[in-house]
């Protein structure tokens, strides 16, 4: 009876553990394309200048690669146009903002040595700016402890746009201009939209 209660228990711990990685993971994915919200500024949000001339931004997080953010933010630009009754857009001011963050935390093989916190180590002198220094050949780096710490990097792109939109087809002289349709029908496909719960 005992052995049933345990094997189960262990059952039970063993499946909530398989269901949080699950959540965990489905939380670790790139921005998908939907409208910001005020307690996540991830995705896009524009706002209306004048008549015609709007502010269009895309924030991703820290999956979601630069010339998505980019694609994203056409493809507001676009939807946005076509929304206001109007045909083509013109880019007046375009920036993508890269935002990087580089985190240290203690490495696999920071902590005590394999004899607990004593080891065989070692004194050298580095001259009278570096002063005494120790050496442990199982965790040291006599001269850079780079092997102590993880460094890991994070990058977030935001890409801003300032666009005027207009009726009628887009002026063939300005390679700003873009058919808002076209910018539609070809980036349509690539657009990841959230997934639905």
């Amino acid at each position: 009876m005992l052995k049933s209660i345990t094997k189960r228990s262990r059952l039970l711990a063993l499946a909530a553990a398989l269901a949080g990685s699950t959540t965990l993971a489905g939380c670790m994915t790139a921005t998908p394309y939907q409208p910001a919200t005020n307690s996540s500024r991830l995705g896009f949000w524009d706002e209306q200048i004048e008549s015609n001339r709007f502010r269009v931004s895309f924030a991703g997080n820290s999956l979601t690669a630069r010339e998505t953010v980019e694609r994203y933010l056409l493809y507001r630009a676009a939807e946005l146009t076509v929304q206001h009754g109007d045909d083509h857009f013109i880019l007046v001011t375009r920036d993508t903002e890269t935002r990087t963050e580089t985190y240290r935390s203690p490495g696999a093989f920071y902590g005590p040595g394999p004899w607990g916190y004593w080891s065989p180590s070692w004194r050298f002198y580095r001259g009278p700016r570096w002063g005494w220094r120790s050496y442990d050949p199982f965790w040291d780096d006599p001269f850079w402890r780079d092997r102590d710490w993880d460094y890991r990097t994070v990058r977030q792109y935001e890409a801003t746009a300032e666009i005027v939109t207009g009726r009628g087809p887009k002026p063939t002289s300005n390679v700003r201009a873009f058919d808002a349709r076209e910018v539609l029908d070809r980036l349509g496909p690539s657009i990841r939209m959230p997934e639905v719960r």
